[in-house]
């Protein structure tokens, strides 16, 4: 009866599985008869033909498997040998190249192993002569006492991080302190030189001037202060033309070349010229050094020629400069009071909004600061920030002075009522702990002041007067200069009068050297390296490298007193030394192959802007590489912006050790890609320095290292080949310390250092095995390579180009199946080709991507050139990966490079496949009923019939099948951001402009301008127009201004391998078939052409700028993220002399006697 009942059962569960198989069956023809005849299988067929014949080359032309088999050959357990291994233990069973063993064997490397090149025998294959080689002569047969040696000599590490980060500070602080130590050195010569100087109004003195020099005027003789310089060419400065044994002295164009005070300043300071030398003999890391008086010139060494700039002139000042400032004062809080009365209108407003602008440009990102605009009533410049301070940073400056242009006179001036708003705010602000907490002013820009507001005074600053006042009397009516200098003087500011334009930056200087007395007074020689630059000064000096674009700096600065005892009470600043850093110099401390693919270092300032990131993007392409105007404030959160809460950000702004980590999206190739991983974070504070380090590290194969060790003799044969090179941003060793090593080669020093002929060159000797041990593994690459090239039958239609090979040590290889001037793209693998060679803060595009990969499988693209998309090539490449349980490092990238021609051919020959029996297919990629494209992982078009479409994004094609995908799953759209573009922006015409129809007005017009010209200029500086000035207001025009964008980048889903669908558009039904291809990163799009979805909006990666309302705006501006406040503050001092406050200054007698008569008469018509 059982039996019977389970007889039953079995049948009925067979007939209910039979129809729901015919019902689902049923279904399936239903889809399918819906795709209007696109079947899978047919996709399928093409896909895998096409995959298996494109790996087959890309492994075969790469080398990938032989490398594969080497890797799995040196790490092979042997029988009866423990294969497990914790991180840091050894790899058993390698005791083939072990350079200890080598040394206590008979026969082993280095002594008898068979030289490189010993050719093959017949039939042998190249991974049996490589054991061979590795083997040698009785090498572990005759050693089995060594055998627990040899087990560590091939094994996998984990990488400490928090290790790693702290010998990375130290190795900067160190680098730091060498730099700050001759910047020392030039302080004491400076001060000891003005010591045993006396001042001699009758001096003449001829010296070098930076941009005289080696001039002659019309006859062929040398011009005044233009003696004959001798330049060289010197690699060190980007091969610019320099004199190592001599300064050159720059003035600013809008001051005398021989003023009595200029040629005492540079008579004394030719001291430093022997400090110069001997600082760049002890370091020959150093760049530039200079000196830059309080006087106005600039002594730069080496001497270098200067030229103008495209408008014809010099613009630069020294003390306009941030390492200048820094240093001569401490950090401030200012607030800026405008007079608006109806008394300051027109050419007086005028100046007066560039007063204002210059005492901006002498705000750094430790001071805090505000405007007000009064006359009867406060107002604030910015209404949003009322009552309150903030940061002088970049952004903010910039903000201000477009509500300068807003200002208009009209009404009385009631000074007191601003006085005391001004006295509230500084005292509020400071309360709060937020600002500078150090010193504190008052600017008042004014023409005049009927009453001296003691009683003001009186209440809010005295007697401890922690408040100066710097008052500037703009006009040449000096009615009430008595008033404005008492309140100077009663106040310990300065007082000073502004006749014209040309007057503004000369006389907006002198409150620096008033704010610097307490500094000088206590002569404390504070410090202070800047944040990031590009320096202005450079760019006119010489003409920066066209292909590289400047390179960002920071400056270590100092002060310089004077030390003479009758002008101690003064506090007289004699003016700033300093030191320039490059920051390719802090990259080369980096230890980038511990990092691994994905990881890097980066440092921060005390404001928790980016000293150094990969990700720091400081200039931007716009004919020639050109700065973006807040390239120097980015702020770490804005690179970081994975971290909301700013927790990275904080802990190194306050200096603090310790660990985080978090979820990233790391865009690559330009933001047209993206990469999601796992960062674990490690930082510190570097000594002695404001700054503070980090390194980040990828979790997964970024945390582990295959470390290995060869034989140097037998490391140096293989790395000296011709097809090998090395990073040329890594330090191998360090060539630059000593001016005997410039010209060595990394390979040459490596192999000095290796063999003992130079010991007191500085090389990674970790680093070095490390890279040995690659050049021997990888050394069989050479031959296979070579035999591929040699076989007439292999590659005939030189599809195949290039063949390369990189490991994480910054070794590569190399091999060129045609020649070299038949390459379709001749930038790869050059240093042209930024993204595809190894670089200080980067491995190369390919070998990122291939290590994202499912391992054995390779990646494809078309690469992108920074101008136009070079779409003639296609790369390939895999990553060479260590399965060793959890632990998987990546310890090489392999791949070529093809046609894209023969790589394209290569897909239509695989979509002819057909399953037919009569060999009729049912549809074919030549039909015009269907499109077949070719997309890779991030949606970028490899292949399809329309040949301008190449290397497009294919959603810009086909948006509504991408959008269809999308929605789907296929491909997932991620969002980013981006918080160091640049936005386009209309600036409307001038609002001076006017219609001149009556011949009369036009004259009047002419003859008015005319005179605010002459009345703007003064004797030696009528030509050097501010061209800043009008830069900071172009008119008429579009100019790239700072935004924030978000924009999408677009990624397949790993796990769906294939997919169908269909889109209705205008009632047609359209079909589709994606198909991935096996081993590969790309995937088959077959899309039915039958019907019109060209209405369909197209899906682009075009990036959106990010609107933010009145009330955001004014968030943001509030808000200040943390930072820390420099340690050093000198806001008075008890001995300060403050009866040193200041004079008018007027013009000519001359000037005005001719200028008086034009006045009058063009006021009277």
């Amino acid at each position: 009866m059982q039996e019977n009942w389970r007889t039953l059962f079995s049948h009925t569960c067979s007939t209910c599985f039979l129809l729901l198989w015919i019902f689902v069956g049923f279904n399936e023809v239903e889809v399918v008869g819906s795709q209007q005849g696109i079947p899978l299988s047919v996709v399928k067929l093409w896909a895998s033909a096409f995959g298996g014949e494109i790996k087959s080359i890309s492994a075969k032309y790469s080398g990938s498997q032989l490398l594969q088999k080497e890797l799995w050959a040196i790490t092979a357990p042997r029988p009866g040998t423990n294969s497990s291994s914790e991180a840091g233990t050894s790899l058993k069973g390698n005791s083939r190249i072990n350079p200890k063993s080598s040394a206590a064997c008979p026969g082993a490397w280095g002594e008898t192993g068979a030289p490189r090149g010993n050719p093959r025998k017949h039939g042998e294959s190249v991974q049996t002569a490589f054991r061979k080689r590795l083997l040698g002569p009785n090498l572990g047969a005759s050693c089995p006492e060594k055998y627990k040696e040899f087990e560590k000599s091939v094994r996998v590490e984990e990488i400490d991080g928090v290790k790693l980060v702290k010998n990375l500070a130290v190795k900067m602080e160190e680098m730091f302190r060498r730099k700050a130590e001759a910047t020392r050195r030039l302080v004491e010569a400076a001060e000891e030189a003005h010591h045993q100087h006396e001042e001699n109004p009758e001096l003449q003195y001829e010296y070098f001037n930076a941009v005289l020099i080696n001039e002659v005027d019309e006859e062929g003789n040398r011009v005044e202060l233009g003696g004959e310089f001798i330049l060289e060419p010197n690699d060190h400065f980007n091969n610019l033309s320099v004199n190592l044994s001599l300064s050159v002295v720059q003035v600013p164009t809008n001051m005398y070349n021989k003023d009595t005070d200029i040629v005492n300043g540079v008579y004394w300071s030719e001291a430093l010229n022997k400090v110069f030398v001997d600082n760049f003999k002890r370091d020959p890391t150093l760049i530039w050094q200079y000196f830059g008086s309080a006087k106005g010139f600039f002594r730069q060494y080496p001497g270098v020629k200067w030229h103008p700039d495209e408008h014809g002139v010099i613009g630069f000042d020294c003390r306009n400069r941030k390492w200048y400032i820094q240093a001569a004062t401490s950090p401030k809080d200012v607030v800026i009071l405008v007079d608006v009365s109806g008394s300051m209108k027109g050419l007086r407003l005028t100046i007066a909004r560039q007063t204002v602008s210059s005492i901006l440009d002498t705000l750094g990102d430790d001071d805090f600061f505000n405007i007000i605009a009064y006359n009867q009533e406060i107002h604030y410049v910015e209404p949003c920030l009322n009552g309150t301070l903030v940061r002088a940073d970049r952004t903010n400056k910039d903000h201000f002075r477009e509500h300068l242009d807003k200002l208009f006179a009209k009404g009385i001036g009631l000074l007191g009522e601003a006085l005391t708003e001004a006295f509230t705010i500084l005292n509020d602000f400071n309360q709060t702990g937020r600002g500078s907490v150090c010193s504190q002013a008052i600017m008042l820009v004014t023409d005049g002041a009927t009453e001296r507001y003691d009683d003001v005074f009186e209440k809010h600053n005295w007697p401890e007067r922690k408040v100066r006042i710097f008052p500037y009397l703009i006009g040449r009516e000096s009615a009430f200069a008595d008033n404005l200098k008492w309140m100077a003087c009663a106040n310990k500011g300065y007082f000073s009068q502004i006749s014209t334009l040309a007057d503004v930056q000369e006389n907006v200087m002198r409150y620096l050297h008033v704010m610097s007395r307490p500094k000088v007074i206590d002569h404390e020689h504070d410090t202070v390296w800047t944040e990031a630059y590009l320096d202005s000064a450079l760019s006119q000096a010489y003409k920066m490298n066209e292909k590289g674009g400047p390179s960002l700096m920071t400056t270590v600065a100092m002060p310089v007193f004077s030390t003479k005892n009758e002008t101690k009470n003064q506090g007289i600043l004699l003016g700033v030394v300093g030191t320039d850093i490059p920051l390719q110099e802090l990259m080369k401390l980096i230890p980038k192959h511990m990092l691994g693919i994905h990881g890097y270092a980066f440092a921060i300032t005390n404001n928790g802007y980016i000293l150094t990131h990969p990700d720091l993007r400081p200039l931007y392409q716009e004919g020639q590489k050109r700065r973006k105007p807040n390239y120097s404030s980015v702020d770490l959160s804005e690179v970081e912006w994975e971290d909301k809460d700013d927790i990275l950000r904080n802990a190194m702004v306050n200096r603090r050790t310790g660990t985080f980590s978090m979820e990233v999206t790391r865009t690559v190739d330009r933001g047209r890609r993206v990469l999601k991983m796992h960062n674990d974070y490690f930082y510190t504070d570097i000594k002695g320095t404001p700054f503070s380090v980090g390194v980040s590290l990828s979790r997964g194969h970024g945390k582990y290292f295959f470390r290995g060790n060869v034989s140097v003799e037998a490391g140096l044969r293989d790395l000296e080949q011709p097809d090998v090179a090395l990073a040329d941003e890594w330090t191998y060793c360090n060539t630059e310390e000593e001016h005997e090593h410039r010209h060595l080669t990394q390979i040459q020093a490596i192999k000095l250092f290796m063999t003992g002929n130079r010991l007191h060159l500085k090389c990674d000797r970790e680093l070095i095995q490390e890279v040995l041990f690659d050049a021997v593994v990888t050394a069989p690459l050479e031959a296979y390579w070579t035999g591929l090239a040699l076989n007439k039958s292999e590659n005939s239609d030189k599809g195949v180009e290039i063949a390369f090979l990189g490991t994480r040590t910054g070794l590569s290889r190399t091999n060129l199946f045609v020649p070299a001037d038949q390459l379709s793209n001749q930038d790869f693998l050059t240093a042209e080709d930024k993204e595809g060679v190894f670089n200080a803060d980067h491995f190369p595009l390919w070998y990122k991507r291939a290590a994202e990969q499912v391992p054995g499988t390779f990646v494809y693209s078309i690469p992108f050139s920074t101008a136009l998309e070079n779409k003639s090539v296609v790369l390939a490449s895999t990553a060479i990966q260590l399965l060793d349980d959890r632990k998987s490092p990546i310890v090489a990238a392999v791949g070529i490079q093809m046609k894209l021609e023969f790589f394209q051919r290569k897909f239509w020959t695989a979509c002819r496949q057909c399953t037919a029996l009569d060999g009729k297919c049912s549809i074919s990629c030549e039909s015009e009923d269907i499109n077949c494209y070719l997309i890779d992982n991030n949606g970028f078009i490899l292949v399809t019939e329309e040949q301008t479409q190449t290397g497009l994004f294919f959603g810009e094609v086909e948006g509504a099948v991408m959008n269809k995908l999308l929605q789907m799953g296929s491909f997932k759209r991620i969002t980013l951001y981006d918080y160091q573009a640049l936005c386009r922006e209309y600036a409307g015409s001038s609002d001076s402009a006017r219609t001149l129809t009556h011949p009369f007005s036009l004259v009047k017009w002419l003859l008015t301008e005319l005179v605010i010209f002459l009345l703007e200029f003064n004797l030696y500086s009528w030509w050097n127009v501010e061209f800043s000035v009008k830069a900071q207001r172009p008119r008429g025009k579009t100019m790239m201004v700072p935004c924030d964008t978000e924009y999408p980048a677009f990624v397949s889903e790993r796990t769906i391998k294939e997919t169908t669908g269909n889109i209705e558009c205008g009632g047609c039904i359209r079909s589709f078939v994606i198909q991935q291809i096996p081993s590969s990163n790309l995937f088959m799009v077959v899309v039915d052409n039958k019907c019109d979805c060209n209405s369909a909006p197209p899906v682009t990666m075009d990036p959106i700028e990010i609107m933010y309302n009145e009330s955001l705006k004014c968030d943001r501006l509030k808000f200040q993220k943390d930072r820390k406040k420099p340690e050093s503050c000198h806001p008075f001092h008890p001995e300060e002399n403050a009866m040193e406050c200041g004079s008018a200054t007027r013009l000519s007698g001359l000037l005005s006697a001719t200028l008086l008569p034009l006045i009058a008469t063009a006021i009277s018509r």
